[in-house]
């Protein structure tokens, strides 16, 4: 790779940063970008259907958040907040043991234990060498059925919010989470997806535009900043990923046509290039993706990405400018910054063609 990580850096002023979601899903901005020649254009993503033709796919991720936040208390009465980095496929029996990222008590030793309610309790096993914490959690009935009803949405790091109120967490259980989510296990949510809406999605169904969902549970991972000055030093934090044996048939069928592949946010692009790249061309398959996609990657599969405004210096920035160029991502985002764009998860979008 040609560059420095500081290549990929700007300046966005705090304000741009969304902090709640906008009043409609397809009512958010939309800035289109033609990477070949530079040219951008300035819509709204309720008109993104004029760039699809009949027969393009359309690749959707159909992971589920999952609300792993649980805020209890230790043994002393201080306050905890306990983000769960993983998700059980399958509903356990009686303990669950998962890493965790832990804040609010000034110290946590081994032994320590905490409460989530009657039925739900936390005992804090050694630390790993990353710094996050292993917490085996004791429970009665449903593990999954507790987190559901107990635990709340992990919002991004840079959604800062002064307490958070009823009605706040009761419209995050639904705007941070797309209306295709059907399998649990993300805790962070395939934020390019939020766009859409039933409505959008079946104008796009009758001007023959195909979905095809592929699945990758989002980890926290996505937030681990690339340490360093060369990004090819980064290894990606692997994530659950699943592409099914239809949407594979779907997009052989309709690439041989000359049909374009569309995927929705940069988590359905790792999917795709990673199984083609590893075996070669698209074959059903499930495991863990680790795809580091960065500028000089030669893409395979992709034709077209709707996507989010992403932070700097991080693996999604290097994603989408390995796609459209440095200068092309880099003039966009100032455009957008000077138009009053919002950026991030709950921010506007932007189409790459």
């Amino acid at each position: 790779m040609n560059g420095l990580l500081s290549d990929y850096d700007f300046d966005l002023p705090p304000d741009r940063i969304a902090q709640e979601p906008g009043p409609e899903r397809d009512h958010s901005r939309l800035l289109v970008l033609h990477r070949r020649s530079g040219d951008r254009e300035h819509r709204f993503f309720q008109e993104v259907a004029a760039y699809f033709e009949p027969g393009d796919v359309l690749v959707i991720n159909d992971t589920r958040v999952v609300p792993v936040k649980l805020i209890g208390q230790k043994a002393t009465g201080a306050r905890v907040e306990c983000l769960i980095l993983n998700y059980p496929e399958t509903d356990p029996a009686e303990t669950w043991t998962s890493t965790c990222l832990l804040r609010g008590a000034r110290r946590f030793n081994p032994g320590d234990r905490m409460t989530f309610g009657e039925d739900l309790a936390g005992e804090i096993l050694p630390s790993l060498p990353n710094g996050h914490r292993v917490v085996r959690f004791h429970f009665r009935g449903s593990f999954q059925q507790l987190l559901e009803s107990r635990g709340r949405v992990p919002l991004p790091p840079y959604i800062h919010r002064k307490g958070q109120t009823v009605e706040q967490e009761r419209r995050d259980r639904e705007r941070y989470q797309t209306v295709y989510a059907a399998r649990p296990g993300a805790v962070a949510a395939p934020t390019a997806g939020l766009h859409f809406t039933d409505r959008l999605l079946s104008r796009l169904g009758d001007l023959g535009v195909i979905t095809a969902p592929v699945t990758l549970h989002v980890g926290y991972g996505t937030f681990a900043p690339v340490k360093g000055e060369d990004p090819a030093a980064h290894r990606m934090h692997p994530e659950t990923y699943r592409l099914p044996e239809e949407t594979v048939r779907i997009i052989r069928e309709q690439k041989r046509a000359g049909k374009r592949i569309w995927a929705v946010g940069t988590t359905s692009v790792r999917v795709l290039e990673y199984v083609a790249g590893r075996y070669g061309e698209l074959t059903p398959s499930a495991g863990q993706c680790d795809l580091f996609i960065r500028p000089g990657f030669e893409f395979r599969v992709v034709d077209r990405l709707i996507t989010n405004f992403h932070l700097p210096k991080t693996t999604l920035i290097l994603l989408v400018a390995a796609l459209a160029g440095r200068e092309n991502i880099l003039g966009s985002y100032r455009e957008a910054i000077e138009r009053g764009y919002r950026f991030y998860s709950y921010g506007d979008a932007m189409l790459i063609i």
